[in-house]
């Protein structure tokens, strides 16, 4: 299922093995996906999800998805990040410059101290040199888990 960018309130970040351990067969999850492909060899395709969240656990945060050519992991990684934090930052109200750099952004927002955490997953991959398709996969699975009490 497509999901927006809005992260939820009180979502846990997993490792991808216990998440994977948790699910069952047919089961449906809502997904955030970044998929780049080529059949062109040797060039190289990034797909990347960004994550960013509030401090206060209560606030919903935002992850964003790129896919992009020709940049580094990092590069990839970066961009997506920036997005999400971007997103949460101008929801908060933090004030930055836009045409700054990223790391001149993160830095404003971590001296802020309404944003916990962003980061970002990167899967990176380069064309097959007989020109079969080639494809880069990041995503972030959501599964909700009913707390008792809760409807």
């Amino acid at each position: 299922m497509a999901v927006s960018s809005i992260l939820p309130a009180g979502c846990e970040v997993v490792p991808v093995e216990r998440g994977v351990a948790t699910l069952q067969p047919g089961e449906i999850t809502f997904t955030v996906l970044a998929r780049a492909e080529t059949d062109e060899p040797g060039r190289r395709v990034t797909a990347s999800i960004g994550l960013a969240r509030p401090k206060e656990p209560t606030l919903y945060g935002y992850i964003s998805e790129h896919h992009g050519y020709g940049l580094t992991e990092r590069e990839s990684g970066d961009h997506a990040e920036d997005l999400a934090a971007t997103m949460l930052a101008s929801t908060l109200g933090i004030e930055f410059d836009p045409d700054a750099a990223w790391n001149e952004r993160k830095k404003v927002y971590e001296t802020s101290e309404l944003i916990v955490e962003s980061l970002s997953l990167t899967a990176a991959a380069e064309g097959a040199p007989n020109g079969e398709w080639t494809c880069a996969v990041a995503a972030a699975v959501f599964r909700f888990v009913k707390l008792d009490g809760l409807p």
